[in-house]
């Protein structure tokens, strides 16, 4: 009999090979290769973020998975947000029941990066379709690292040290009760962020402000004029909707077509989005978590 002592080695899990597809010259790819419900081993969490921040948005067709799947691959990249207003998950307050259908129609076709109007807004979001129509319904991302690479230098640097506040109310007060503003008002006073951030991950400037939370620039100094007063003030309101109208520009766009349990992951930092209102008064039902980032700087 021999001396030596069987050792039992842990299991390691299988290497997964993710194949990707860009969606766009721009922005966007198609990921396939991979379950995320049955994700959890880190090299494959760490690969799925290098796409990310590559490609900005990340598209998993086929991926059915439970409420609570859900939740468990989103916080493998960090802690979760409870949105102040949306309707939450009965079990998981982390995930935001996006519902559309003849007594709702949608109300996210405006271009927006969500929860800028916290001190610390969201890193990523990761949505998943339950139900949607056979046409219809999708949605568009831009790339906002693009967009500010592809603006005048005489705006850069104008816009280089700005700052613009943010703001939940202007976009969700006509959902609540006046008690409910006061508390929300309390909870989540204004914010300042730069007109122009650094993504803290890969350092490219972003164009950091949009149609749905940003209300006004908070700092604006144009050093190209000697204008005062009234001129301004008129120079700082034309501003601020030239820079959020860039994520309109399609060239820096991918449109997503929804399918039941395909999954979009995008990273809220360097991308804004459209859902597009164009499939009233069908029914479409969305499932989001939403991970909580950095300040910006």
């Amino acid at each position: 009999m021999s001396d030596v002592l069987s050792v039992k080695r842990p299991a390691v899990a299988p290497k997964i090979s993710l194949s990707v597809t860009r969606l766009s010259p721009t922005i966007g790819a198609e990921v396939s290769g991979v379950q995320l419900a049955d994700v959890s081993d880190s090299p494959t969490v760490a690969e799925i973020r290098s796409l990310l921040l590559k490609h900005r948005v990340l598209v998993f067709r086929d991926q059915p998975m439970t409420p609570e799947q859900h939740v468990r691959f989103a916080r493998l990249f960090g802690d979760l947000e409870i949105h102040p207003v949306y309707e939450h998950h009965e079990r998981h307050p982390e995930l935001v029941m996006l519902h559309a259908d003849h007594d709702r129609p949608g109300r996210e076709n405006i271009f927006h990066s969500d929860t800028t109007f916290r001190e610390q807004p969201s890193f990523a979001s990761i949505l998943r379709c339950v139900y949607c129509p056979d046409v219809g319904g999708d949605t568009i991302w831009s790339d906002m690292v693009l967009a500010y690479e592809r603006l005048p230098q005489d705006v850069k640097d104008r816009i280089a040290t700005m700052t613009a506040v943010h703001d939940v109310l202007p976009s969700f007060s006509g959902r609540m009760t006046p008690e409910r503003r006061a508390e929300v008002r309390r909870e989540l006073p204004p914010v300042e962020h730069p007109v122009v951030r650094t993504h803290p991950e890969t350092g490219e400037k972003i164009l950091y402000v949009n149609q749905t939370f940003t209300t006004h620039l908070s700092t604006y100094n144009d050093p190209f004029d000697n204008f005062i007063g009234r001129e301004r003030k008129l120079n700082s309101d034309a501003l601020l909707p030239y820079l959020t109208r860039q994520a309109e520009i399609p060239e820096y766009q991918v449109r997503i077509r929804w399918r039941p349990d395909t999954v979009v992951f995008w990273d809220n930092r360097s991308t804004q989005h459209y859902a597009v209102q164009n499939y009233f008064p069908e029914k479409r039902h969305m499932q989001r978590a939403t991970i909580i980032g950095d300040r910006p700087r």
